[in-house]
């Protein structure tokens, strides 16, 4: 598989019909996800992106089931709220409400993003959204493209590092959490690659 190599490339894949069109942009912590699928949104018409980490579970929900210390694992997201958001976006023809995301509280926000109906394509950024299991299986045939994003990991880990720093995290925390759940967590998704339909590389 070629890797596209611009966000022109990119928009290229995403398929012109009438009705709604869901991007999947998969990848795994620091991968560049998020950006590349505001660079894809404002490449296309009446287009939005919606995040999957609105969908983590609350910091209070994770305590108590004993997964705060892995926040981002697979099993840490809300995937039946998240499902049904896609469905909803899929199968409804009235706005959808889903929840964003605070990195600082590192909490959802619930009713953040509200997306209208005359939204043509919704952009869906996540690092699970070709998991095969738990639930998760049900994301891919919600989605009409996918891409998966790769990015060297010596670089990735970088910016993770310095993302947590940038939300509160001291340097030595930071590196313990990039080098350490995140890590978990990027060796599950990059299993996930060879479902993506296409996969991203833009350095």
């Amino acid at each position: 598989m070629t890797p596209l190599r611009t966000i022109a490339e990119v928009a290229e894949r995403v398929p012109e019909r009438p009705e709604r069109v869901i991007v999947g942009i998969a990848g795994p912590p620091g991968s560049g996800k998020s950006t590349i699928g505001a660079l894809l949104v404002d490449a296309l018409d009446s287009s939005m992106l919606l995040g999957m980490d609105g969908f983590h579970l609350t910091t209070v929900r994770l305590a108590e089931l004993g997964r705060r210390d892995r926040m981002g694992a697979v099993d840490t997201f809300d995937v039946e709220a998240f499902v049904t958001t896609l469905q909803e976006l899929r199968f409804t023809g009235g706005p959808v409400s889903a929840p964003g995301f605070d990195r600082e509280a590192e909490e959802p926000v619930p009713g953040a993003i509200v997306i209208p109906p005359e939204i043509r394509v919704i952009v869906v950024e996540g690092n699970y959204l070709l998991h095969d299991s738990a639930g998760w299986e049900r994301v891919a045939p919600l989605l009409d493209v996918t891409f998966f994003v790769r990015l060297d990991d010596r670089i990735r880990i970088q910016r993770l590092v310095q993302r947590h720093i940038r939300f509160g995290k001291s340097v030595a925390a930071a590196a313990a959490w990039a080098t350490g759940p995140d890590e978990v967590n990027a060796r599950l998704i990059a299993a996930t690659a060879a479902r993506a339909g296409v996969e991203i590389e833009l350095g």
